[in-house]
């Protein structure tokens, strides 16, 4: 039964910000904005100016708040997560966020009026009122902000970035938090993935379809109830364009009924056509929140200027209340400004309601050697991954399932699976419709294909160097180390066992086979992130209400109700070092290990979904009226 609920809306009333810009903005006078030089822009790479005509594109000026919106925003996103305040779950709209915590309509119009008397054009004023999207040349920007734009060969590829830092007008010094897409580098997809030969040589191995995936996390009985993500919406977060036709077929191959997603390039970004390995990414994230969220309106938010671009319209525009990004970096590759303005984006998030999932890596405890493909060795000592290491964001590790040979190294510091025939118990001798055959929840590892693979292929997970712990992140193995710790839950990851299977680039012409009868096998926390958000909308659908940030809830029902989560012991996201490189100890393998609780290499484990649905007992239900 559809149970229909007329929300009442509850209006948070807040005299609007006070004018900050008292000043004439002049260029006479500048001010340098810090924190916006990209580690990879070095004197090394640099191949000098780009052409004064080259176009920088939607390029975001984010603005600060003042002391005391941050003190009161602190404060709301605290109390809107405590069961006992009133305003527990009373979530804002956009406009109540710009009038509470943006600037005046005043200061925006005069700052857009600056921008496009320097001849840039302003593409976007968020709702929020918290930031301003720009394009320009080459030269404009140069000259707007006393900075060069230069071109970057690293590897093989070309990018853009500013070599030095941008000034403003010493009137705006107050107001600009940073900027956030003055250079190009690309975030990192964090998929793995595999082709096997459809033949008599794989027969008794397993791969999972979305019934196998219903059946080990205990989703069934939710969906013959009618929990399905009906009436829920969720945006996944992508940069490039995809094939509608891969998702019909998965879906059908799946035994779904028909669910196309809706899809939004972001204004003024242009179409970024179908990119290699972005299409992949994009495709499986679609096919697979859909997968758990059956009948939940998928919308697909695309942007050749990035995926964080593609998040921050999503959020400023309210387009659902949970947003999936399988796109990240380690911490050291972000600039203190790209930082900041996360923070303020995803902070935006929770305030109106909004849940952020993100993964954990892919590189065990060393994510910054992810940018190195086929990289064997970690050299670049421990790191996480933003957005999933953001107070904000919930980020999701991985596992592996223990139904065929595991090994761990002599020390017992390094977990691998073989790829292999899974033992019986677990699977039926034969597929369903839906080409699954999975009959219950099967023990899980931590996911550390390191040894089978040869290179570095792993759950993230870890301590951040920027974020501290937070009020919520306690429970039993929670360390007292004052760093936020990543991640919080982790799902199945590996691609070797069991990989995800999925169809993309019209690669699917019989069931999930390809025309050589391969099969196209997925793994990674980019698998987990979508799967998790899926799971978010089942949340909100049972509970008639969204959830803004979940992780205190999530560490909160951990040791309410321990049952919802399975705690996950074996293995660990440990993988080789190169002796004496940072963080690499005498044994030669650095990472964490999963034990009892939670651990820096499975968060609190992986969940039961009914038993985490069912134990998702809100107080008091509401929901924001956009969303």
């Amino acid at each position: 039964m559809l149970l229909v609920i007329a929300w009442a809306r509850i209006g948070f009333a807040q005299p609007g910000p006070q004018d900050r810009l008292l000043k004439r903005i002049e260029d006479a006078a500048t001010s340098p904005v810090s924190g916006t030089l990209h580690r990879l822009a070095q004197l090394q790479y640099d191949e000098g100016e780009v052409g004064s005509l080259f176009t920088v594109g939607r390029v975001t000026m984010m603005f600060k708040t003042t002391e005391a919106q941050k003190a009161d925003l602190e404060a709301l996103l605290g109390e809107q997560q405590d069961p006992s305040s009133p305003k527990y779950h009373k979530w804002l709209t956009p406009e109540e966020f710009a009038d509470r915590f943006g600037l005046s309509s005043t200061d925006v119009d005069k700052v857009t009026s600056w921008l496009q008397a320097q001849g840039l054009t302003v593409d976007e004023t968020a709702r929020s009122r918290r930031w301003i999207a720009f394009t320009g040349s080459a030269r404009q920007i140069e000259g707007a902000f006393h900075t060069q734009i230069h071109s970057y060969r690293i590897n093989g590829e070309t990018y853009y970035a500013n070599a030095t830092e941008p000034f403003v007008p010493e009137a705006l010094t107050d107001i600009v938090l940073g900027f956030r897409s003055l250079n190009n580098f690309p975030l990192k997809s964090r998929l793995k993935s595999r082709k096997v030969r459809f033949t008599s040589s794989i027969t008794g191995y397993h791969y999972l379809a979305p019934d196998d995936f219903a059946a080990i996390y205990d989703i069934q009985s939710l969906y013959d109830s009618g929990i399905d993500g009906t009436g829920q919406k969720l945006a996944v977060i992508g940069q490039s364009d995809i094939q509608l036709s891969d998702i019909r077929t998965f879906r059908e191959a799946s035994g779904l009924s028909p669910n196309d997603p809706q899809i939004i390039l972001v204004p003024g970004s242009r179409d970024p056509g179908i990119v290699s390995g972005d299409v992949d990414e994009a495709t499986l994230d679609l096919e697979w929140a859909g997968a758990v969220a059956r009948a939940a309106t998928i919308i697909y938010v695309n942007s050749a200027n990035g995926a964080f671009d593609s998040l921050q319209y999503a959020i400023d525009q309210n387009l659902a209340p949970i947003a999936s990004t399988s796109y990240g970096d380690c911490e050291p590759n972000f600039t203190e400004s790209d930082i900041r303005a996360l923070v303020a984006l995803t902070q935006q998030a929770n305030a109106q309601g909004i849940t952020v999932v993100g993964p954990a890596g892919d590189t065990g405890a060393a994510d910054c050697d992810g940018d190195f493909a086929g990289r064997r060795v970690a050299r670049l000592g421990f790191a996480v991954d933003i957005p999933a290491s953001l107070p904000y964001v919930t980020g999701v590790g991985g596992t592996t399932f223990k139904d065929s040979g595991t090994t761990w190294n002599s020390a017992g510091q390094s977990f691998g699976v073989f790829f292999g025939k899974a033992r019986q118990g677990y699977w039926n001798s034969e597929n369903n419709s839906g080409n699954s055959s999975a009959l219950f929840y099967i023990p899980e590892a931590a996911w550390n294909d390191t040894l089978s693979e040869g290179v570095l292929d792993a759950s993230g997970g870890g301590r951040s160097i920027y974020f501290a712990k937070p009020g919520w992140q306690t429970g039993n193995g929670v360390t007292n180390d004052g760093a936020r710790n990543v991640p919080d839950l982790s799902l199945a990851a590996s691609a070797d066992h069991d990989g995800y299977l999925s169809c993309s680039l019209g690669n699917c012409v019989n069931g999930f086979r390809a025309s050589d009868d391969s099969l196209d096998i997925v793994g990674g926390t980019s698998l987990a992130t979508p799967t998790f958000a899926g799971i978010v909308a089942l949340i909100n659908q049972k509970t008639n209400s969204i959830q803004g940030n979940v992780n205190p809830a999530l560490y909160r029902l951990a040791a309410t109700a321990p049952g919802a989560f399975h705690d996950i012991t074996d293995g660990g996201n440990q993988v080789p070092c190169q002796a004496e490189s940072q963080d690499c100890p005498s044994t030669g393998f650095m990472g964490y290990a999963a034990g009892n609780g939670y651990d820096l290499a499975t968060g609190l484990g992986s969940v039961d979904v009914s038993r985490l649905v069912n134990a998702w007992v809100l107080p008091l239900m509401s929901s924001s009226p956009d969303n």
